[in-house]
């Protein structure tokens, strides 16, 4: 995204970007973007204020072009030699190897089947650090993990074997015949059963054998939107 900025003369270079969205240093700038603190409320939209062309949806979700008139961006980088592809926005080769995919509970599914490079093509990607050996972000939906995690905030991900050994009482995303479901796991009396525990007093808690659980992943970390 601030490359694609830069490129559309909105500013001269990453810090001149942080300026104009009122951080009046680097470093302060720099802890925003690479994940180290929450994103403002209002980040979004002082970005999407930049330049009336940026896509908000594309920001949020990773649905669609980063532009609006994506016609006009192609032609701006291919007048310099670029791929427009969202995925070549972080050139350097290490610095790619450590961006995650920000998908849909629908491609979490396909993701998990083994379609994970296709997933991963056509996904927006986010370079996070503290995040490092993660393997995935996808979005919170629903309210029933609250306060531990609100409606769409985005969890980070790191994809487990079947057969792993659970930590109890740690926040699971769990692929089962019913969907996706971002949830507490803890111990069972039943051995071939686990709990699962909303935060939300809400919402019941319930059982499920393990062997209908399709997929799993223990999430790692947080993007909170206030």
């Amino acid at each position: 995204m601030l490359k694609t900025l830069i490129s559309l003369g909105v500013a001269k270079n990453q810090e001149g970007i942080g300026k104009l969205l009122g951080y009046s240093n680097k470093s302060s700038f720099s802890q925003v973007i690479n994940g180290k603190v929450n994103l403002p409320a209002d980040f979004v939209d002082r970005l999407c204020a930049l330049n009336t062309q940026i896509n908000k949806e594309w920001i949020k979700t990773g649905i669609g072009n980063v532009l609006e008139n994506n016609s006009n961006y192609n032609k701006g980088y291919n007048d310099e030699n670029y791929n427009t592809s969202v995925n070549d926005f972080f050139t350097d080769a290490s610095i790619k190897n450590q961006t995650l995919p920000l998908i849909s509970a629908e491609a979490m599914i396909e993701y998990n089947a083994g379609n994970k490079r296709s997933i991963e093509l056509n996904a927006a990607k986010f370079l996070i650090p503290t995040f490092q050996g993660s393997d995935y972000l996808i979005t919170v939906i629903g309210s029933s993990m609250y306060p531990k995690y609100n409606n769409g905030d985005i969890v980070a991900c790191k994809h487990l074997s079947l057969d792993t050994f659970f930590q109890w009482n740690k926040v699971y995303v769990i692929n089962t015949e019913q969907g996706i479901l971002v949830k507490r796991i803890c111990k069972s009396e039943n051995d071939d059963f686990v709990t699962i525990v909303s935060d939300n007093k809400d919402y019941n808690s319930f059982e499920i054998p393990k062997s209908k659980l399709l997929s799993i992943a223990i999430v790692t970390g947080v993007i909170r939107l206030e």
